[in-house]
């Protein structure tokens, strides 16, 4: 397969719609197949998740509901929802769904535990009916249904195909140095890259909805408020930073408005377009160009989450999804391959360890701040102002750098994930089960 074409793949496979927190939504997806393939009303349920996918459904809020958790996301999926929807499944529910399952869980039907596994991404769901019993687990990717049992029957097993949680594509296109990936890119005709632009509009609409209404800890809300009355400036660093954070203000609360995902987040689709959006909004940029920044910033956060996992210890909207957006901020700013190289460079020489403790209304903060980093590291590095290659962590090349950062996310920071959720389960005696 072609560079061009593995590119193309991976855009159509880890570009896509979400509505609500991808976590939270994984385990109301699980829950409803798991529903579905019982064949009748649920008794009981039994929800196991792996540490990583509790620590970003804890407190988040999911759409519909005007709740937090995965206790009410786990029973929307077992009282209702359409499984064929995917990610998009929270916005067909029916309307007296939430009434129901707030029910369902007051009866203590539902128990929810952590599974000790070291899979990043993996929801099992355990059902009892009058007559049947189902199993359903979801691994590697959010909506990745690997494994179906009925009755004790397997009706499908794919859950030891470890390729399932990398990118849909072939791994070739990690193999490739980012200067020839932007370079496929640049070739690649418009007419197949426009689709681009519909992320552009769906993460923009879900900004602008988060600066006009007071949401989540109202970062971008109130930071706009001080550009309003002139304390800020209205520039593209802080234009940058509100939108982006405008976007997570609203999307955490639980918003009923898609965003467009990349790599499996919405968040990080937030981060690697909203940069691009304040860039449009203050620098006419045809469409052409917007869809191949956008391309590239999406295929950048896909690199590097290959290297440092789809779900992490460290923060993929800072490290992943904040250099993509840096990477497309430069090129749309005329950079080539030294000037991106050194983007990539300044930005995980300045936030490479922005920890992940969870999907919250406070990541508002450090989606902020990693769009801020994005647009410094673009222009520092286009004035000639990279961090040297003797400095931490940065290497001679983008892509050993990247690699250094994979040693610090998968084996520096390899219990750092349990310390962060024990000190969330403190602040949760509900969940204490866990």
């Amino acid at each position: 397969m072609k560079l061009e074409e593995m590119i193309l793949t991976t855009l159509k496979n880890e570009v896509v719609p979400v509505t609500g927190c991808t976590e939270p939504v994984a385990v109301t997806l699980c829950c409803a197949k798991a529903r579905e393939i019982l064949g009748e009303d649920v008794k009981s349920a039994e929800v196991f998740v792996s540490p990583n996918i509790y620590k970003n459904g804890l407190a988040v809020g999911v759409p519909h509901t005007g709740e937090s958790g995965l206790d009410i996301a786990s029973a929307m999926g077992l009282i209702s929802g359409d499984s064929s929807k995917g990610l998009g499944i929270l916005d067909f529910m029916e309307k007296d769904v939430l009434k129901k399952a707030k029910v369902f869980l007051s009866e203590g039907r539902l128990g929810l535990n952590i599974e000790d596994t070291k899979e990043k991404i993996y929801i099992r769901v355990n059902l009892k009916g009058e007559k049947s019993t189902s199993t359903v687990i979801i691994k590697g990717k959010h909506d990745n249904i690997a494994y179906v049992e009925k009755d004790k029957i397997i009706l499908k097993d794919s859950k030891d195909d470890n390729s399932s949680g990398n990118n849909s594509c072939s791994k070739e296109i990690y193999t490739y140095n980012i200067k020839d990936i932007v370079e496929s890119i640049e070739k690649i005709p418009h007419s197949e890259l426009a689709f681009m632009l519909d992320g552009l509009l769906m993460n923009e609409k879900i900004a602008n909805y988060g600066l006009k209404n007071p949401l989540g800890m109202e970062v971008g809300f109130t930071l706009q408020s001080y550009v309003k009355n002139g304390i800020l400036a209205s520039d593209l660093m802080n234009d940058a930073k509100i939108l982006t954070a405008a976007a997570s203000d609203a999307r955490m609360s639980g918003a009923n408005l898609p965003v467009m995902s990349s790599n499996g987040s919405g968040n990080n689709g937030l981060t690697a377009i909203l940069p691009i959006v304040a860039y449009k909004n203050k620098f006419k940029t045809d469409d052409e160009r917007l869809a191949k920044a956008l391309a590239m910033s999406h295929i950048i956060n896909s690199y590097v989450k290959h290297y440092i996992g789809r779900l992490s210890a460290l923060c993929g909207c800072g490290v992943a999804a904040g250099t993509g957006a840096g990477v497309a901020i430069t090129w749309l700013m005329g950079g080539k391959a030294k000037e991106i190289e050194g983007t990539i460079k300044n930005i995980i020489a300045d936030i490479s360890g922005m920890i992940c403790d969870g999907a919250k209304i406070g990541c508002a903060l450090k989606l902020s701040t990693s769009a801020s980093v994005a647009i410094q590291g673009a222009l520092l590095s286009l004035a000639g102002k990279v961090a040297p290659d003797d400095n931490g962590i940065v290497s001679d090349t983008a892509e050993e750098s990247i690699k250094n950062l994979r040693d610090v996310a998968v084996i520096g920071m390899e219990k750092a994930d349990s310390v962060i959720i024990k000190a969330m389960q403190r602040k949760a005696p509900k969940m204490a089960n866990f």
